[in-house]
């Protein structure tokens, strides 16, 4: 059984680094298809391939969200995952990636779709800006001794995840980045991309540079056109399968689904605690049981 991947944009669909990768779909904004459309499109994508996975940004439009909610809920279906990532728009596109090089693993619908959680924690997504006056999605506190609750009218990189962190490239400083082998996605946007792909790409020992065009998102969730947006990751799917398979599963009390973690990637149900899980039903319980209540 194949799974599906799809996203909201078609700047969240990044260039295969393998041969191997398969596509994503794109889904059709609201405003340009009607609800019976959206139901059909993805209706197909089920029928075609047995489960999906739907990633967006967290900054997508809610009408975008309400719509892939409503249609789940009228195709009364628990092989539709709606997974909103927290990364910023690049980030999320190289989640994407790691995802779709998983689809063709081995992996069961529910392990590849709550691994989205394991997976984000080890990109390190970032970006390059003009200036982070206006910057709002990324909890940065500047030192003390720094003027003002944000930097004005100065360059500065920035860490949104896995620990926000910012920095003055002007002044030497570089962003604490991953200790294990990454390669480093990144693209342009109104400034040059030198220190990106040279400075940054050196201090962080990254293996490999891909270039790629600028998400149309990126702009807003940053809160300027001028930058370079960056995410370093893992590019080996052997590594990934590793670090997903290493991870111990569990079956879905509501759905029946393997996960990993603490959470349904389809139905969004809890892991329920081992102490809190029904006691299996032994043969003498199943004799008392059956003799009926006494008195």
């Amino acid at each position: 059984m194949s799974i599906a991947i799809a996203v909201t944009s078609t700047g969240l669909v990044l260039p295969p680094t393998d041969q191997h990768t398969p596509g994503a779909h794109v889904l059709t904004p609201p405003d340009q298809q009607g609800f019976p459309d959206a139901l059909d499109e993805i209706g197909r994508l089920i029928n075609q391939h047995g489960y999906l996975i739907v990633v967006y940004p967290t900054a997508t439009p809610l009408p975008f969200v309400q719509r892939l909610h409503a249609v789940r809920a009228m195709l009364e279906t628990d092989r539709m995952a709606l997974l909103p990532s927290a990364l910023p728009p690049l980030g999320t596109a190289v989640l994407v990636r790691q995802l779709r090089q998983l689809s063709v693993c081995d992996f069961s619908p529910g392990v590849l779709g709550a691994s989205t959680r394991l997976l984000a924690h080890y990109i390190y997504a970032g970006a390059l800006l003009a200036s982070g006056g206006k910057l709002s999605r990324v909890p940065i506190t500047l030192p003390a001794s720094q003027e003002g609750a944000r930097p004005a009218g100065r360059s500065c990189a920035v860490l949104a995840g896995p620990t926000p962190q910012l920095v003055r490239p002007d002044g030497g400083a570089t962003l604490t980045g991953p200790q294990f082998s990454t390669a480093l996605t990144y693209a342009a946007g109104g400034l040059g991309s030198e220190w990106v792909s040279g400075t940054l790409a050196r201090r962080w020992q990254v293996q490999a540079l891909y270039p790629v065009p600028l998400p149309e998102e990126s702009g807003s969730w940053w809160a300027t056109g001028k930058l370079v947006e960056f995410a370093a990751a893992i590019p080996d799917v052997s590594l990934l399968y590793q670090m997903v398979s290493s991870m111990r599963q569990e079956a879905c009390h509501w759905c029946g689904l393997t996960l990993i973690g603490d959470r349904c990637a389809f139905c969004a149900s809890p892991l329920v605690p081992l102490e809190q899980r029904p006691r299996a039903i032994t043969p003498s319980h199943r004799k008392a049981l059956a003799s009926g209540p006494v008195g």
